[in-house]
């Protein structure tokens, strides 16, 4: 092992590297075109706009515990197939799209959000919700440093894997609580709902913490990637920065709008409701405690185990950067 990473290692640090790639199999014109290839494909899986379009009918039509799975885990390995694969593979061509890269996760941060206040069923929300959450991810990912300044894109790549891993959370976090609540209305109907908080006051609490989260509050877990995503976006282009942080208000807007809809006011057609059951209880129990840990403790618990890996890694395809 050890001698496999010696070899590694020499072979990476090797300076004519960078230059071996752009010539003979690995010339310009493949790797923009292998690397447009892959970026395709895992941009469908992220998704990324405009191949967003068929996430939200699948949620729509899933059943709950579906649901959970597509968007807490299966999303994700979009955002890993660019990281893991794409990069390594194209990385003189990554860097040259650099731009164009984080640029569709400005977009689809802004559109995700915008749709997601647009909607009227529950479900949608959370699915365009999950759209607005991914393109930090995308930004994170994309924001190529100078090697002097290699820092600055290891904090966005740190917080891109800590905010896929607290979407996942929070996404599945938040299409459980629309299962729950279709169980017993059966409808999923945004402008139908009013005075759930007063049948269901535990359901209101934990669906407020989730939500919260989702929002990127600070001290819960949505908020320390989106945060360190921003941060490391502010080297590379303050207008992407300042517009991914502008979202965070409409994110809040849409979040807190759909709370007033679902729990306030009064509506006698709901106060014979049965609060949240014990067998649903055990199931979002650790989504909320994973929620609140992740956004106390996020180095303890994540970021140090994931800095030495990802930092190698930023490192390593820094050194393609003229």
């Amino acid at each position: 092992i050890r001698k496999a990473e010696s070899e590694y290692t020499a072979a990476i640090n090797d300076p004519g590297l960078k230059e071996r790639l752009k010539q003979a199999f690995f010339q310009p014109w493949f790797q923009y075109t292998m690397f447009l290839f892959l970026l395709i494909g895992f941009a469908i899986k992220v998704p990324v706009f405009p191949f967003h379009t068929w996430l939200p009918d699948a949620h729509v039509e899933a059943p709950t515990p579906i649901s959970m799975i597509l968007a807490g885990v299966l999303l994700k390995m979009g955002g890993y197939g660019i990281v893991r694969i794409a990069y390594p593979i194209c990385p003189w061509a990554a860097e040259q799209l650099a731009y164009y890269v984080a640029l569709f996760g400005v977009i689809n941060i802004v559109y995700g959000a915008f749709a997601a206040m647009a909607q009227s069923d529950f479900k949608k929300l959370v699915a365009y919700s999950s759209i607005s959450h991914m393109g930090y991810v995308l930004l994170g990912i994309a924001v190529w440093s100078a090697p002097d300044k290699a820092q600055y894109w290891s904090w966005g790549m740190n917080g891109a894997m800590f905010q896929m891993i607290a979407h996942g959370i929070t996404s599945a976090g938040m299409f459980f609580l629309v299962g729950v609540i279709y169980d017993r209305a059966h409808h999923r109907r945004l402008d139908n709902f009013r005075g759930l908080y007063e049948p269901m006051p535990l359901y209101g609490g934990i669906s407020a913490v989730i939500f919260f989260a989702a929002m990127g509050l600070p001290g819960l877990c949505g908020f320390v990637g989106e945060f360190m995503v921003v941060l490391s976006t502010w080297n590379y282009n303050k207008i992407f920065a300042v517009l991914a942080a502008l979202t965070v208000v409409i994110t809040a807007a849409y979040i807190l709008w759909t709370l007033q809809r679902v729990f306030m006011g009064e509506n006698p057609q709901y106060r014979h409701y049965p609060d949240i059951s014990v067998r649903e209880i055990v199931c979002i129990t650790p989504l909320v405690v994973l929620s609140v840990a992740l956004g106390v403790m996020p180095g303890y618990l994540l970021l140090n185990w994931m800095e030495p890996s990802l930092t190698g890694l930023v490192e390593t395809l820094a050194r393609f950067t003229p």
